[in-house]
């Protein structure tokens, strides 16, 4: 008694249409499909980020600098701390102090003495602001303490 083996796909029967192999490749097309929607999905429920930081101003009326009429002196600590004839300001303050200085008909001197350890960007954005300003007597001061730094 002898055994037949038959398979479902005939064997050399001389029809290209049939001697087809079987795909060894995985279609990767649906994958995409289902790895985008799950993308666009991600990006709907995402919320928003916002840049807003919030912040507790102060109130009331900001400290007024007082400018003297011969020279004022302008200080910068090593971590980038402002003081004008030793009153702390910020750089807003220092630039309505340097705008009045520039309005003044005879316009004071402005010494600035940044910290030998100052940071150079932070000296950069002083002196941009002061070059912003129209004050002409604005020069630095107490060079002698960078003859030890370098």
């Amino acid at each position: 008694m002898a055994l037949a083996i038959s398979s479902s796909f005939p064997r050399g029967s001389g029809d290209r249409a049939h001697d087809i192999p079987p795909m060894s490749e995985m279609n990767t097309t649906p994958l995409i499909d289902v790895m985008l929607v799950l993308l666009i999905m991600f990006i709907i429920t995402v919320p928003m980020q916002s840049h807003q930081v919030e912040m507790q101003l102060p109130n009331g009326p900001p400290p007024t600098v007082t400018i003297q009429r011969l020279k004022n002196d302008l200080r910068m600590t090593a971590s980038g701390q402002l003081s004008w004839n030793g009153q702390a300001i910020t750089d807003r303050e220092l630039v309505s102090a340097l705008g009045a200085v520039a309005e003044m008909q005879d316009q004071p001197e402005v010494h600035f003495r940044p910290d030998a350890a100052a940071r150079y960007e932070r000296v950069d954005q002083i002196l941009s602001i002061a070059a912003k300003s129209g004050a002409t007597h604005f020069g630095f001061a107490g060079n002698e303490q960078y003859r030890s730094v370098f």
